[in-house]
């Protein structure tokens, strides 16, 4: 009897065991892997991913309301929406059933949401960002190069591998941006890229929900949001919405075949993004353009399927409150369907009014971009509307790559390729809320387009911290960083001297430094710095002078403040008569300069050293 009783019991475990072992392998995804009690959208769509898992039926516990089972032709995928409405912090059951019986079961949280979540406040013009590629930066935890489970191993000798910057390295290195003037973090992406070559970029993500090991974890990304907070530092995450890699777990196993755009063979988007608003262009010029794969390794996501759609929403919503971020910039905006993409945005900004996303709209004339920005009379034409905060100032870059280059002004040479550049700002609803920048990983590096000429790079700088918009700045830059692009992208985007340990210059110190490194720092930091404190700058007003004589001047003024920012583009010596400016230096008699402190009288005339800026605040 003993021994039957033996066998009853071993037998039964066994059962346990089995059935234990078959319900952590039916359920092998959920996403979103938790959620939050009291956003404004209360229907949350969750996916369930496990082996025939559309086979069962189900339920949830808490007499929570289901609103939509949704299955497609893979049935591995379960998309359930449920209402949460009402329904605070808590732990639910999802009971998934085969003939009435209960054949597995999963928890399910909702969890408590920062204090004033909905009303963080983003990035705006009182800003200046700094653009970090977390690989090529710096290398915090040396441990986390490499990742038996992912494809690339750490290799710093190859310039297109991976080079083991992380975001240990950045933690370690925040009083350094900080120091600069920065008040605002932009890393590439951070989440798994799974790719077998080149994955240090991270635009072929894999797991959107994961931040890639090589970097770190998903606590180490809430660490360096919370540490960047301590210092007011503000923290943006590059987001994709037109492509994942082609590694992406879902990819392999696609919920359904219109995740993704495809055609019957392999067809490449043609970038001529300007079909999308162009009234003569051919039906098959725009599909081409937005349902066209980037590249071969980036399947080209459908928006269009509401369920891509709200998968892509969630995910962007839940990473903003996970991380407590304080905003987005957007890959590749335009590439994706219009329509989807305003739907998206407005899901985020209505959660968050004051959230700022900008996207990268990569054209070279200002209506292009302008129909991006929110309630743009040019896209009013058309009755659309991206509800897309913020649009990149690719105009004003396309200037910078040549302008200073010029000392012998033409009709459409030297300064007055900005003056031209902001005749035309009528055209965007918010010209406050634009980036400006001068480059970014995907250009040229600016110190490499001027040759290293320092005159040169402060020009450029002066520039960007003067004009309206929301200035970024490219990480290395700052102490005299180049690259040559021609070499390929590795070539733009290489190690920042003192982020490994074996590097023997560190420019993270000031005792590190080059005597070369130190000038672009120190003029850098003074500048930006002084930019922090005077309100003029970041939302005054802007009146400014047509060129003469390669000599460009302008105002950015509040009731308060008045700063008064005077160009000299020629390689020689020249005088300005300030008659001229009456209507804005009204009964000022002098003007200080933010960055030697020096004061001029501006009464009648003012003299200007070759190739020079002057920052003035009047007096």
């Amino acid at each position: 009897m003993r021994l039957q009783t033996n066998h009853f019991f071993n037998k039964l475990i066994l059962l346990i065991l089995l059935f234990s072992a078959s319900t952590k392998a039916q359920i092998q995804k959920v996403e979103p892997p938790f959620w939050y009690a009291g956003m404004k959208n209360p229907e949350l769509q969750i996916m369930f991913y496990g082996k025939n898992i559309a086979q069962y039926e189900a339920s949830v516990s808490n007499n929570i309301v289901i609103k939509n089972v949704e299955k497609t032709e893979n049935p591995n995928y379960l998309f359930i929406t449920i209402d949460t409405q009402n329904l605070k912090a808590s732990e639910m059951v999802f009971s998934f059933k085969s003939k009435n019986k209960v054949a597995f079961t999963q928890k399910y949280s909702l969890k408590e949401r920062r204090s004033n979540s909905a009303e963080r406040k983003s990035y705006d013009a009182s800003d200046v960002m700094y653009l970090i590629m977390p690989d090529r930066f710096a290398n915090g935890n040396p441990k986390n190069d490499s990742d038996a489970s992912l494809a690339e191993k750490g290799n710093r000798a190859l310039p297109g591998g991976r080079h083991g910057g992380d975001i240990e390295g950045i933690i370690k290195n925040l009083d350094y941006i900080a120091s600069l003037g920065a008040t605002t973090i932009w890393s590439t992406p951070l989440c798994e890229d799974n790719d077998k070559e080149y994955s240090y970029h991270t635009y072929g993500q894999s797991d959107v929900y994961k931040i890639d090991s090589r970097y770190g974890t998903n606590e180490d990304y809430l660490r360096l949001s919370a540490e960047m907070h301590k210092k007011d530092l503000k923290l943006v995450m590059d987001y994709v919405t037109n492509h994942w890699g082609i590694t992406h777990w879902m990819i392999k196993d696609l919920p359904t075949k219109s995740w993704i755009n495809q055609f019957e063979n392999y067809t490449q988007t043609h970038h001529r993004r300007e079909v999308i608003t162009d009234i003569h262009a051919s039906k098959l010029d725009q599909e081409v353009c937005v349902d066209g794969w980037f590249v071969p390794s980036m399947p080209d996501l459908n928006l269009r399927n509401p369920l891509v759609a709200k998968y892509l929403t969630q995910n962007a919503i839940w990473w903003i409150e996970y991380a407590d971020l304080d905003g987005f910039r957007v890959d590749t905006y335009n590439y994706s369907d219009a329509n989807a993409m305003a739907n998206w945005a407005k899901a985020i900004t209505t959660e968050y009014p004051n959230f700022n996303i900008v996207g990268e709209i990569w054209m070279h004339n200002q209506a292009n971009l302008a129909y991006w920005q929110k309630d743009s009379k040019i896209g009013a034409i058309e009755n659309y509307n991206s509800n897309l905060p913020s649009v990149m100032d690719f105009t004003l870059q396309d200037q910078i790559g040549s302008a200073f280059n010029e000392d012998n002004a033409t009709w459409d040479n030297g300064m007055i390729k900005f003056y031209n550049n902001f005749t035309l700002d009528y055209l965007y609803p918010n010209p406050n809320n634009i980036l400006v920048f001068a480059e970014n990983h995907d250009t040229n590096r600016i110190n490499d387009v001027y040759k290293y000429d320092f005159t040169k790079y402060k020009l450029v700088m002066t520039l960007l911290a003067t004009v309206r918009g929301i200035p970024q700045v490219y990480y290395g830059s700052e102490i005299g960083m180049g690259g040559d692009k021609s070499k390929g992208d590795a070539g733009i985007r290489q190690d920042f001297p003192g982020g490994w340990n074996s590097d023997k210059n560190n420019a993270f110190t000031k005792e590190g430094r080059t005597a070369e490194q130190a000038q672009y720092f120190d003029f850098t930091a003074k500048l930006f710095n002084w930019r922090k404190t005077n309100e003029a700058v970041h939302f005054g007003k802007m009146t400014h002078y047509i060129p003469e004589n390669n000599i460009y001047v302008y105002f950015r003024y509040t009731d308060a403040k008045t700063v008064m920012v005077v160009f000299n583009n020629n390689s020689t010596e020249q005088t300005i008569k300030t008659n001229r400016f009456k209507e804005n230096c009204k009964n000022f008699k002098s003007g200080k300069d933010a960055l030697t402190g020096k004061t001029f009288d501006i009464s009648s005339e003012i003299k200007l050293e070759p190739k020079s800026a002057l920052v003035l605040e009047l007096e």
